[in-house]
C-alpha cells in the first residue's frame, strides 16, 4: 500500500524538508481545521472515481470539514462555483479505513487531505465498488474499474482545450477553474465525446483516464461536465493546491508526466492512446514518454487550436518535441477528424 507524498525510505533530510510557503500553508490550515471543529463541523469523505487491475487498485479521495447536515449523500446536486470548493477545509494526514472486496485497509491523506493510495486486491473486471470513512463519518461509495488483465489498449485524455474549450490565457487557467467555473460555464470540444465513446467502444475493459492540472477542488464539477456531455466514464487524475514540501508552486508537467510513469508501472502491457492539444505542453509531454517507453504507445492524437486558442493558449508546441517517431502521431481541429485518423489506423 502506498500513499501520496510520503517519501520512501531512500529520501534524504533535504527532501524531508517543508519549504517555506508549505510551513506556513500547514499553519494556515491547522488554524482553520481548529476553527472549524469547534464550530461543529465534522470529517467527511468525498470520493473520486478509481481505477485499478485485478491485484492492485488506486484510491482516490479527499477528506473534508463539513457541516453535519451537508454530508455528500444530503446534499443536492446544483451548479457550485469552484470558489466554494477552495474555501473548504481539508483534513490533513487523516486515517481513512477502505473497505474493498470484503477487506479493510486504512491509509492516510497527505497535506492537503487527499487519498491516493494503492491497495493490493483480488477483483473481477468491470465497475466495482469500495466503501471509505474516515473516523465516525459516514460511509460512503466510491467507484472503481477494474481493467481487465486482457486488454492491451488503454486512454488518455487531456480536459483543458481538449475535451472542453477554455479560451483562456494559460496563466489565468488555473484561477478560473478554481474560482469560477460550473459545468454550465464550458463548452465541449465538437466531436471528442463521440471519439472518446468510440475507442471505449472498440476496446471494452479498458482502462479512462482523464489526466489534468486542475484542482481536486473542482473535480465534482469536472465529473459533472464530463456525464452532462456524454463523455465515457473514467478516473480523474488531478493535482492539489497550493505549495509541495519543496516547491512553491505545483508543476503541472511533473503532475502528467509522474502520472504517466505511474500508469506505465500498474499496466505494463498496456500501450496508450494519449490524447490532448497543441497548446505547449502535451506534446512535449507525450513525446518524452513515448521515448522514455516507445511500446507503451498505441497513437498519440492532439487537438489542433484554432488561431485565436493558441494565442491564449501563449503558443503551440513545437514539432521537435514530439520525440523519435515510435508511434503515430494524429493531427485534427476536432474529435470528427482524430476519429477519422484512429480508424484508419485501426485503434477506432
Amino acid at each position: 500500500m502506498r500513499t501520496r507524498e510520503q517519501p520512501g525510505p531512500g529520501a534524504s533530510k533535504k527532501a524531508l524538508t517543508l519549504h517555506r510557503a508549505a510551513r506556513i500553508d500547514d499553519a494556515f490550515l491547522d488554524w482553520r481545521a481548529r476553527r472549524g471543529r469547534k464550530r461543529g463541523m465534522i470529517p467527511t469523505v468525498i470520493p473520486y472515481t478509481g481505477y485499478g487491475s485485478t491485484t492492485l487498485v488506486r484510491v482516490l479521495a479527499r477528506v473534508l470539514l463539513t457541516r453535519p447536515d451537508a454530508t455528500p449523500a444530503a446534499a443536492p446536486v446544483q451548479r457550485v462555483r469552484g470558489w466554494r470548493s477552495f474555501t473548504s477545509i481539508p483534513v490533513v494526514s487523516a486515517d481513512v479505513s477502505v473497505t474493498v472486496g470484503g477487506e479493510t485497509h486504512v491509509v492516510k491523506a497527505d497535506r492537503g487531505g487527499v487519498i491516493d493510495a494503492d491497495i493490493s486486491v483480488a477483483l473481477e473486471p468491470g465497475w466495482q465498488q469500495i466503501t471509505l470513512q474516515s473516523e465516525n463519518s459516514r460511509p460512503v461509495v466510491s467507484n472503481i474499474f477494474i481493467a481487465d488483465p486482457a486488454v492491451t489498449v488503454g486512454m488518455l485524455s487531456d480536459i483543458d482545450d481538449t475535451v472542453m474549450v477554455t479560451l483562456l490565457p494559460r496563466p489565468f487557467l488555473a484561477a478560473w477553474n478554481t474560482f469560477v467555473l460550473d459545468e454550465h460555464a464550458r463548452t465541449p470540444v465538437p466531436g471528442m465525446a463521440v471519439l472518446l465513446e468510440r475507442l471505449a467502444r472498440k476496446h471494452p475493459g479498458s482502462p479512462m483516464i482523464y489526466l489534468s492540472t486542475g484542482a481536486w477542488n473542482v473535480a465534482p464539477t469536472l465529473s459533472r461536465f464530463l456525464s452532462r456531455h456524454l463523455y465515457p466514464a473514467g478516473a480523474l487524475l488531478l493535482t492539489d493546491w497550493g505549495p509541495t514540501h519543496d516547491r512553491l508552486f505545483r508543476s503541472g508537467r511533473k503532475h502528467k508526466a509522474d502520472n504517466l510513469r505511474r500508469l506505465a508501472a500498474e499496466f505494463p502491457d498496456v500501450r496508450w492512446i494519449l490524447v490532448g492539444d497543441d497548446g505547449q505542453h502535451d506534446e512535449e509531454i507525450y513525446g518524452e514518454y513515448a521515448d522514455e517507453f516507445p511500446d507503451r504507445v498505441a497513437a498519440v492524437a492532439i487537438r489542433q487550436l484554432s488561431p485565436g486558442e493558441a494565442v491564449l493558449a501563449g503558443g503551440r508546441s513545437k514539432a521537435e518535441n514530439h520525440g523519435r517517431e515510435t508511434a503515430p502521431w494524429i493531427y485534427a481541429a476536432d474529435g470528427a477528424g482524430l476519429l477519422e485518423q484512429l480508424e484508419a489506423l485501426g485503434l477506432a
